[in-house]
């Protein structure tokens, strides 16, 4: 007993070892089943993995589970909230597997930690969503008249994508003729229709007909589709063409030329004349048939029409009929068997891929990838290979899949970068490759601050400059990598407290540029100075400093400015010139200023236009305007210089200066009515007369008060100047300042006019006034001259 005891727990080990083991084997190769309708919506339910492979959604996540399905397309999709497998598109039945049925696509379920592989088939359900069709929509059937009753003729049968019940199930012809329609199984497992005689033939009745032959499937509700079915009563042709075999079989590689013979059939007819031309053509052919092959009507020799391909098609069936002048015709079968070459490369299809790494990580997955060749038999065997000297390692999974992994720990300061090269060879002949490069980083920590590339910055702006200018860029670099090395630019405070650098300058974050916010202005900030900063994105963040001047380049903005004589007065400014003046005599200096800077500023004059050319001149570098020769008596009195003051910016400014030049005799002469300058009348007539009632009102009031004042005085007296019965002197004189009367010219000498008053008036008339003529600069004359009257002649008096 106790040997027996000791033998049981021992065979129980066993069978938990072989169970174990049984386990492991099945866990790649578990195989699921799942069935969806064609055309549903992107996003339709499949299933809910979670529930089918026990797990909770969190541990979908957490297994980073993905779906990677046959081919290049990713047709599901897994939705990690719910845990529910749904469609990635809207799927076709017909475009996906065409006449196979059923149609099943095959995928994976692949889960890490630990690393597992599900395998699944998810079947499209037909729907019936394609009528039946005809090739042909006309078929020609010639029948002779002395066929017997009961003969039944093949038709051709409608094609239907759709499979199964869905597919062509019924056949039907017009009613009220001599045929019926009977249906007919291939052993492909298909329905033909064969149109059946009911009631003999006579040429003389009736020559032809025209049926209409119509296919339904099985739908619900059923589709349908037609086709004219032109009957033509032939007469007396009793043989139809024989082939010399029913099949025949022929081989083609895929890379087999356009125009390529395959296959020649041949049938003979023991008729004569018209009834024994037999001619050729496919029968019940698809449209792929007629695009990739062709057969010479008389000869029956099949060429290639398009290039093969194994991997769509691996084998063609053509029914070829041989019809003679008769309306008899025979059919035979054509086997056409694809053969494979060499001809695609393998495909690797990548499902996870990591690129970055940290430095000092342990073993790490970096790609999960998928070998797949489309070829078969030893060109579609596959090898995968990464180079040598590299840390990484390559290790096979289940279904062809592969594992790019770190081999240890990796050292950025050692090297940064990984170009991985992925190769796949297949061993066919001749061998075919695909390469694929991994980039792999290594990154780093923060332990470098970035670096100006100057340690101080000197940009230039032209003032006026528009809004938003980019004047300059400054940059720094970072030795990092990664967001270590994102470096974000900054503008520092300013300690000027005058300096509002927030109104004036901007920078963009992320490249350095500078842009002016607003117009500078020379005049009023020629330069200035202040710092940005460069800080990485690392954690900690590190930065540096650099110094930035600007400088406001001038630009020709003002005008030269004439200081004298001013412009603006109400009446134009007179120079005296007396006639005896020497060449070269100074007549008056243009002084003016620019408030530009440099050759903007340096100023040069230019006399435009004078009454009298070539009188006078002007300095070019000082203004001065000067006589070029002696005067005459010709010389007119009056004389109106028009100068032009100029910058020597680009492009130039001017102002320009009028003079009035007035010639005395000397300047001891009294100051009398200057003559009108010479202007437009057209343009100064209003103007003018406003300023001469103007001013002869001032005078006048002016005048009048001051002789009232005066006889006021003299009321005292009255008795006194009875006794003299003429005139008297006033006791003061009119006052010896600068007097512009007719907006002429200043005065530069002083009256005295003696007042005289009808001693018995009561109403102090004026008598009459007489100049008195005191401190006269340079008096050579004892009274006034006949080209100056006196004051009172000048108010119009």
């Amino acid at each position: 007993m106790a040997a027996r005891g000791s033998r049981f727990p021992r065979q129980r080990q066993v069978l938990l070892f072989l169970f174990l083991f049984w386990e492991l084997c099945l866990a790649g190769s578990k195989f699921a089943r799942y069935s969806v309708t064609e055309e549903t919506e992107r996003g339709s339910f499949v299933a809910n993995l979670a529930k089918e492979l026990g797990l909770g959604v969190e541990a979908l996540a957490a297994k980073r589970t993905r779906v990677v399905s046959d081919g290049n397309k990713q047709r599901l999709l897994l939705d990690f909230h719910t845990g529910d497998l749904l469609t990635n598109e809207k799927l076709d039945r017909e475009k996906l597997c065409g006449s196979t049925e059923p149609c099943i696509l095959y995928f994976q379920i692949l889960m890490d930690n630990p690393f597992q592989i599900y395998r699944a088939e998810l079947r499209i359900v037909d729907i019936n969503d394609h009528s039946p069709t005809f090739q042909d929509k006309e078929m020609i059937l010639k029948i002779p008249e002395i066929t017997a009753v009961g003969a039944a003729f093949r038709l051709q049968r409608a094609l239907d994508s759709d499979a199964g019940r869905n597919g062509v199930q019924n056949y039907t012809i017009s009613p009220n003729s001599p045929f019926h329609i009977t249906i007919h199984d291939s052993d492909e497992g298909v329905i033909y229709p064969e149109l059946v005689l009911d009631k003999p033939l006579d040429w003389e009745e009736e020559r032809e007909f025209r049926l209409t032959l119509t296919a339904f499937d099985g739908g619900s509700p059923p589709r349908s589709g037609t086709a004219t079915v032109h009957i033509l009563v032939l007469d007396i042709n009793d043989n139809a063409p024989q082939f010399s075999q029913e099949l025949y079989q022929t081989q083609a590689p895929e890379n087999s030329p356009v125009g390529l013979p395959l296959v020649k059939v041949s049938a003979e007819d023991v008729d004569s004349g018209v009834n024994a031309e037999v001619s050729y053509s496919f029968f019940d052919a698809s449209e792929d048939i007629r695009a990739t092959f062709q057969i010479n009507p008389f000869s029956g020799e099949i060429v290639l029409k398009a290039l093969l391909d194994y991997e769509l098609v691996k084998s063609y069936k053509l029914n070829i009929q041989a019809v003679d002048g008769g309306g008899l015709s025979a059919r035979c079968t054509v086997l056409v068997h694809v053969l494979d070459i060499n001809d695609n490369s393998p495909e690797l299809i990548i499902s996870s891929l990591v690129n970055e790494v940290v430095e000092n990580s342990p073993e790490t997955v970096l790609a999960v990838f998928r070998i797949n060749d489309r070829d078969s038999g030893e060109n579609g065997k596959t090898v995968c290979y990464i180079q040598e000297n590299l840390p990484f390692l390559l290790r096979p999974s289940v279904d062809n899949f592969y594992i790019l992994m770190t081999e240890g720990a990796l050292d950025r300061e050692t090297r940064s970068q990984y170009n991985i090269t992925v190769t796949v060879t297949d061993t066919g002949t001749p061998r075919l490759m695909t390469q694929h490069t991994i980039t792999v980083q290594v990154s780093d920590v923060n332990d470098n601050a970035p670096a100006f590339t100057q340690s101080s910055y000197t940009l230039f702006v032209h003032e006026k400059n528009s809004p938003a200018l980019h004047i300059g860029t400054i940059s720094a670099t970072d030795s990092d990598s990664g967001s270590n090395a994102h470096i974000t630019y900054s503008l520092l405070p300013t300690h000027d407290p005058q300096l509002d650098l927030a109104s004036l300058i901007s920078i963009n974050a992320d490249n350095g540029q500078l842009f002016a916010l607003r117009a500078l202005d020379y005049e009023a900030l020629q330069t200035f100075e202040f710092r940005v900063g460069a800080t990485d994105q690392g954690s900690p963040a590190l930065s540096s400093q650099a110094l930035v001047r600007v400088q406001v380049l001038d630009a020709n903005d003002n005008a030269p400015f004439v200081l004298y004589p001013l412009q603006n007065a109400s009446a134009p400014f007179t120079e005296l010139l007396p006639r005896a003046a020497e060449p070269g005599y100074l007549v008056t200096k243009v002084v003016a200023v620019d408030r530009d800077s440099g050759q903007n500023a340096w100023l040069s004059f230019q006399l435009l236009k004078a009454t009298e050319p070539g009188l006078f001149s002007v300095w070019a570098h000082n203004g001065e305007v000067r006589t070029s020769r002696l005067l005459s008596e010709r010389d007119a009195p009056k004389h109106r210089l028009l100068l032009l003051v100029k910058d020597n910016g680009d492009p130039p400014r001017s102002a320009s200066v009028t003079l009035h030049v007035l010639l005395v005799d000397g300047f001891s002469q009294p100051f009398l009515p200057l003559p009108e300058v010479a202007r437009d009348p057209a343009q100064d007539e209003d103007e003018l007369t406003l300023y001469l009632v103007i001013a002869l009102a001032s005078v006048s009031s002016l005048f009048l008060l001051s002789v009232l004042l005066f006889v006021g005085v003299r009321l005292c007296r009255r008795s006194r100047a009875s006794s003299l019965g003429g005139c008297s002197v006033p006791e003061g004189h009119f006052p010896g300042h600068l007097v512009d009367v007719s907006g002429a010219g200043t005065l530069s000498q002083s009256l005295q006019y003696e007042v005289c008053l009808t001693g018995d008036s009561q109403s102090n008339e004026f008598r009459f006034m007489k100049p008195v003529f005191t401190n006269i600069l340079n008096q050579n004359s004892d009274g006034p001259s006949e080209d100056y009257p006196p004051f009172p002649s000048i108010l119009g008096m």
